[in-house]
């Protein structure tokens, strides 16, 4: 296991598997550089290449549904307004000056979804990880298709005149906003990710940001992460994942 120090963030960045690839191969993949510039927040990190997008896993569908039936079963609508992990994402929204109510946070929407027997959407197997993810954690989730990221990424405000063209094609005026951006300027939030860094069929590598609130357990962000890789390794045939837990 190869451990980094990134800038004094990175936690712990950690090659989970290398199966297919070398060790001068993996060791050349290295960990993004990420810095946090807004307050009240920590990041769970997971990188995975050679990922296989599919558009129907049927294992990972059994999942999906087993684990929304047991959602469905035990919230009610009101009853996710309520949960601890929602009170605090939607407090870390407010703290950004971001309106929950106006934007409602991802995993907070599919919560509702799926109580209300909906089910999650089906859009692939790598978005389908993330979704599920988030209604296991509450905490919204960033997907981007790695290859089209220009290192270093930063989570900041947006400034004055930044948008982006958002993945349902609504153009996103992200000035006071929280944004992930990388040397070529904004592409994610924990609102909307724009359709430059989305993921496709062409997609071999993807990043993944876990935005959790700052007094969010580390234990849980890494038990997230560590969940989160293994079901790319599951369901997407990820041949190497690396994991870290990103502190403020």
């Amino acid at each position: 296991m190869a451990a980094f120090q990134r800038l004094g963030l990175l936690s712990a960045c950690r090659t989970r598997h290398n199966t297919k690839l070398d060790s001068a191969a993996a060791e050349r993949l290295g960990c993004m550089d990420i810095a946090i510039q807004i307050p009240g927040v920590k990041l769970g990190l997971v990188e995975a290449y050679e990922v296989r997008v599919e558009l129907v896993h049927p294992a990972l569908a059994v999942e999906m549904d087993a684990v929304c039936d047991r959602i469905r079963r035990s919230h009610t609508v009101e009853q996710v307004a309520q949960l601890q992990s929602v009170r605090d994402v939607r407090a870390m929204f407010r703290a950004w000056g971001v309106d929950p109510s106006r934007y409602r946070p991802s995993a907070e929407a599919l919560l509702r979804r799926v109580v209300q027997g909906k089910g999650l959407y089906r859009i692939s197997n790598v978005v389908d990880v993330c979704n599920l993810c988030s209604i296991e954690t509450g905490w919204p989730i960033g997907l981007y298709d790695r290859a089209n990221l220009a290192p270093p990424i930063s989570f900041r405000l947006g400034t004055a005149g930044e948008s982006y063209v958002g993945i349902g094609k609504q153009t996103w005026h992200l000035a006071g906003r929280p944004v992930l951006a990388d040397s070529r300027g904004p592409f994610g939030s924990p609102i909307s990710d724009s359709t430059r860094t989305m993921i496709t069929e062409a997609t071999q590598s993807v990043l993944t940001m876990i935005f959790a609130p700052l007094h969010a357990s580390e234990a849980l962000l890494q038990h997230a992460v560590e969940q989160y890789a293994s079901r790319l390794e599951r369901f997407a045939s990820a041949c190497a994942t690396r994991v870290a837990v990103i502190l403020p």
